[in-house]
């Protein structure tokens, strides 16, 4: 069909006789003269309309054939072949084109005609953006899915390990290592590690959607995790996750962990690794011979294009590295206390059942209140223990926390040493410390009624009838014997305290 406007062309144009015309074109010379009478037949002239194009043509001289394109074979469900190849990948071209010819055992394609529609009918479908990726720009991170075993030498027992890999979008510069889980502190680590692996930080580090990475997916404005946060900023660069389900937004991601499966984790699939360190310096040998390896169809290496590309650009790393923060929500109990690891830190009172955000390290735990620090604590790793600042607790928490036989022996002596030698015993009358405190309080409330020296010299009176507490006290005061010299020999039983008398029990009579 194609040759029809040139047969007709040669004729009627050039004036070639149905000979020549058949040996210019090298076309039989049968089919230049069923070419021409059909032309004849069709009343078609030169020069041909040119918008008579060669399917129109076709129609004209062959009226009874079927029209050019049209299918005279059972057309596939391209649709539900390409859903069943991405839902397993064990299912093959070959495969569906199998099941399609017992469907249509007599009006089926073959198998090379199958393959060859249904790539034409993908290059139909929606069009993917080719990416172009800027020097410095991004850093690609995921997970591979295969793991890695390590052997306990003592117990014998396999431990998996998660293969981590990171590869830079201009020069595809990898790295990769491994770690016990995807946990956060292993996943931030693992940043840190590519970071100094690769000498500098891009701008931007385009993760996947796992929990470590991302709280709350989203198309648009997906949720990042508080420490990955604190991460990107402590390295002044931007986290943006690829969209859900959306795996050409990390194509880099996904062929450099490819690679690494190939290149790396296959060739090391017959050692056996005792320690989780010793598997890394495995996995970085590799990962430098595969960076310093030729590219199939580009120039280079992916050192090379790393030094000529990504590291001129990269923002040089900080001082001091990250160090990882645990950092959660937490609210303030009555208490005025919040929980961390089953330990207790206290914070201001006037926060209570606030929520709080919580930031811990190594050492300290730091406690933040819109933004704004409002307590710091060492870190303590005893369970169900209490850490607890007196500036935190409300006045009157604050007396009670002070209450301690230091401090009433100290305001005792300040009194006098009658006063502190009814203080020590009281201090040691009763079975509970706060019981003895309560009577030390109530005798301290005497100092506000009456002068130093009076309380001093009733607490004597007191030591000398034998009589040292605080109801004496108080009525020897209330009676002004502490202004009547004592003479012990002239004593009246009057003036023995009530308590001292023999015929009361005592309270150690109940014990």
């Amino acid at each position: 069909m194609r040759k029809i406007k040139e047969i007709l062309r040669l004729r009627f144009e050039a004036g070639l006789s149905l000979r020549g015309v058949s040996q210019s074109l090298n076309i039989g010379y049968g089919t230049v003269v069923d070419y021409i009478k059909r032309a004849e037949e069709a009343k078609i002239s030169w020069p041909i309309s040119s918008d008579l194009d060669e399917r129109d043509l076709g129609l004209l001289l062959f009226p009874t054939q079927p029209v050019t394109g049209q299918r005279r074979f059972a057309e596939p469900d391209f649709m539900n072949c390409f859903v069943d190849l991405k839902k397993s990948k064990f299912v093959t071209r070959h495969l569906l084109w199998q099941e399609y010819r017992q469907q249509h055992p007599n009006d089926g394609y073959s198998y090379a005609q199958f393959c060859h529609r249904f790539k034409e009918w993908q290059g139909n479908q929606k069009r993917s953006m080719r990416q172009i990726h800027i020097a410095g720009e991004k850093m690609f991170v995921d997970y591979a899915g295969p793991t890695m075993e390590v052997i306990n030498p003592d117990t014998g027992e396999y431990r998996t390990a998660q293969i981590f890999v990171a590869v830079l979008g201009a020069s595809s510069y990898t790295f990769a290592c491994a770690h016990w889980s995807q946990q956060l502190p292993d996943w931030l680590d693992a940043h840190v590690q590519a970071l100094n692996y690769f000498g500098g930080i891009p701008e931007i580090i385009v993760p996947d959607n796992l929990l470590s990475a991302v709280t709350k997916t989203h198309r648009y404005e997906p949720k990042i995790n508080a420490s990955y946060l604190q991460l990107a900023e402590h390295y002044q660069t931007a986290i943006i996750p690829a969209r859900p389900l959306k795996p050409k937004d990390k194509s880099k991601a996904e062929i450099g962990v490819q690679v690494v499966e190939r290149w790396v984790m296959a060739r090391l699939r017959h050692q056996q690794f005792f320690t989780l360190s010793s598997l890394n310096q495995a996995i970085r040998l590799l990962v430098d011979e595969l960076n310093d390896k030729p590219f199939q169809k580009l120039p280079g290496t992916r050192r090379s294009q790393f030094e000529q590309l990504d590291k001129p650009v990269l923002r040089p790393l900080p001082a001091n590295p990250y160090q990882y923060t645990d950092i959660k929500r937490a609210r303030v109990h009555i208490d005025y206390h919040i929980e961390y690891d089953k330990h207790y830190y206290s914070v201001p009172h006037h926060l209570v059942k606030q929520e709080v955000e919580v930031q811990v390290c190594n050492n300290t735990v730091a406690v933040f209140h819109h933004g704004q620090r409002i307590a710091s604590h060492l870190r303590s790793y005893h369970k169900g223990g209490h850490t607890t600042l007196r500036e935190h607790m409300p006045e009157a928490h604050q007396s009670v926390h002070d209450w301690s036989d230091e401090r009433f022996l100290r305001w005792a002596n300040n009194i006098g040493a009658e006063t502190r030698e009814v203080v020590r015993i009281l201090l040691h009358q009763k079975r509970h410390p706060e019981q003895n405190y309560r009577a030390v309080l109530a005798l301290m409330r005497n100092a506000k009624k009456y002068p130093n020296e009076r309380l001093n010299n009733a607490c004597g009176r007191a030591l000398l009838i034998n009589s040292p507490t605080r109801s004496s006290i108080e009525s020897i005061l209330k009676q002004g014997l502490d202004k009547v010299a004592v003479e012990t020999d002239e004593m009246s039983q009057e003036e023995l305290a009530l308590d001292s008398h023999e015929n009361v029990r005592g309270e150690d009579y109940y014990h």
